[in-house]
């Protein structure tokens, strides 16, 4: 949901903070008071391009910033759509900075790409106005509209189809693999033989190079070791561990404070002399066996060789080894592989193809029953003897939603040909046709905020009546947000904002305020009798507003 919008040095914004709330907030003004801006500044925060004459006279940079409450579902909707993005106690900020040198967007202070972005906003907010931004006119919204009826009716189709599509693209990637020439099938085998023999052949054994390198290692320095253990046995054999011992016995004769000392060297006598035998013993066993030191040496190459050439350790060496047996199993298998591979598309193929045939039909069946739901919205949003069809073609591919291609067909007057709806012409036509859409689809539309302008032009009474009627529907299960010149719509607002144009000290302003019951009631005033405020138009209002209240 919409929190917060926060404009500052926007066109003839100065500084401007709207809370919206839960339900329906709706948007009063006269003509040219700024509307257009408060949902340009929207537009904006969500990527439209923007301009540096945006910025108000005599400013550096405007600032736009939207605030956002997330539930735990759109929270993990966003981290699908981007990992490093995180809602902080469930809030999203967006802040945008137009400057005359750049703009600058973050989100919850990440920077994003504009497409990203879009990805991510599209989500929280669908704003329902100006033509070129008008969901309607989005690839393939109207085959979404359609399926999110599906859903709603439990049809399990459409998952199948999915289920169905993942399968048949894992089947085909599996028979790419199956694209080598047969010379080059053979050359590799060729090859692979050739690493396998060398592989095998150097009998490679977890830690034996380690092994090999320490004896290895032993032998190479002989020599430097006999000098070493030559000058120990001679150091121990000058030194006379028995003599200090009878000296220190006599010693605690005389006084036996000096016994622990006298243990000391006993010890000390022992363990000299089993150094000594130590170092006399190893003398005496250290010789190089040339043969082995040679046997050594070759191994130690042998390996280190085919270590080197396949991966740099033992283990990934043996790892290459399994992995190119692997290969050489697939490389002569490959044919009858191949036929198991190009088998196993085939029926998935036609799995596909039967699941996206019976989708189709599901479709159209279920787009006769649509389009009689949204004729009978539309006719009471004022629509006179209207004609609203779901055009299907077959797309030469089918994908994840099957193979339908659909496009919306209206007849918005009698005698009037269907056209295509991109082809639509009024912003506020568009807008009604997307509110008869929404009010057929409200329990199932999961996007939380739906901004909405221009749908009343053109309308009245009765008709308005309507409008007002759908949009409190809409507003039970979602955030509306609207811009109306209609007292019958804004009677119904659960939270009413006014904008209005003031100047002062030769500047002119934009600012846009909640308005208290009293407030909202002299605004419908207005709207019910123009700028005098008489008794009759605010009993009028207060009467408006009391019968919205009552049908609340």
């Amino acid at each position: 949901m919409l929190e917060r919008l926060m404009v500052k040095d926007l066109a003839l914004i100065e500084k401007s903070e709207i809370e919206f709330g839960a339900g329906l907030n709706i948007l009063t003004g006269e003509t040219g008071a700024g509307k257009s801006i408060l949902l340009g500044s929207i537009q904006l925060a969500l990527g439209q391009k923007a301009s540096k004459e945006m910025i108000r006279h005599g400013k550096e940079q405007a600032l736009i910033e939207l605030s956002f409450s997330v539930d735990e579902k759109e929270e993990k909707k966003l981290k699908t759509l981007e990992e490093d993005l995180e809602a902080e106690e469930g809030s999203l900020i967006i802040r945008r900075k137009i400057s005359e040198k750049k703009s600058d967007i973050r989100v919850n202070d990440l920077t994003l790409t504009l497409g990203k972005l879009k990805e991510i906003s599209g989500g929280l907010l669908d704003l329902h106005g100006q033509h070129e931004h008008h969901s309607l006119l989005k690839e393939g919204a109207h085959l979404a509209i359609l399926d999110s009826y599906m859903e709603r009716k439990g049809d399990g189709l459409l998952s199948a189809v999915l289920a169905s599509y993942e399968n048949y693209r894992e089947k085909k990637k599996a028979l790419s693999a199956y694209s080598l020439p047969e010379e080059e099938r053979l050359r590799e085998l060729d090859f692979l033989n050739f690493e396998i023999e060398e592989l095998e052949g150097a009998e490679l054994k977890l830690g034996e190079e380690e092994s090999l390198s320490k004896d290895y290692a032993l032998y190479e320095n002989m020599d430097r070791l006999k000098s070493l253990l030559l000058k120990v046995q001679e150091s121990l054999s000058e030194m006379d561990f028995h003599f200090a011992v009878k000296e220190l016995e006599e010693a605690v004769s005389y006084d036996e404070a000096l016994q622990n000392s006298l243990d000391s060297a006993y010890e000390l006598e022992a363990v000299g002399e089993d150094c000594l035998r130590g170092v006399e013993h190893y003398l005496d066993h250290a010789e190089v066996d040339e043969e082995k030191f040679f046997f050594l040496g070759e191994r130690l190459n042998s390996i280190r060789t085919v270590m080197m050439k396949y991966g740099g350790t033992e283990e990934k060496a043996l790892n290459a080894l399994r992995e190119k047996e692997e290969r050489k199993r697939f490389l002569n298998d490959y044919e009858t592989e191949k036929e198991k591979a190009e088998k196993a598309l085939s029926v998935a193929v036609e799995d596909l193809e039967k699941k996206a045939e019976e989708l189709s039909a599901a479709r159209q069946k279920v787009g006769k029953e649509l389009e009689k739901l949204i004729r009978k919205e539309m006719e009471e949003l004022g629509f006179l003897d209207t004609r609203f069809e779901f055009h299907f073609q077959r797309k030469k591919e089918i994908t994840e939603k099957g193979f339908d291609e659909v496009e919306s067909y209206v007849s918005l007057n009698p005698g009037e040909p269907l056209r295509a709806l991109r082809e639509v012409g009024s912003g506020g036509e568009l807008s009604r046709i997307m509110l008869s859409i929404k009010t057929v689809l409200a329990d199932t539309d999961d996007t939380p905020t739906l901004i909405f302008d221009e749908i009343d032009t053109g309308i009245s009474g009765r008709t308005a009546e309507k409008v007002g009627e759908k949009l409190e529907k809409i507003a039970k299960k979602h955030q509306v947000i609207l811009i109306t010149h209609l007292p019958q719509i804004a009677a119904k607002a659960d939270r009413h904002f006014l904008i209005e144009k003031k100047v002062s000290e030769g500047k002119t302003r934009t600012e846009i305020h909640a308005l208290s019951e009293e407030e909202s009631i002299e605004e419908l005033a207005r709207l019910l009798g123009g700028d005098e405020l008489t008794e009759a138009a605010l009993e009028n209002a207060r009467s408006l507003k009391k019968s919205a209240g009552i049908k609340k």
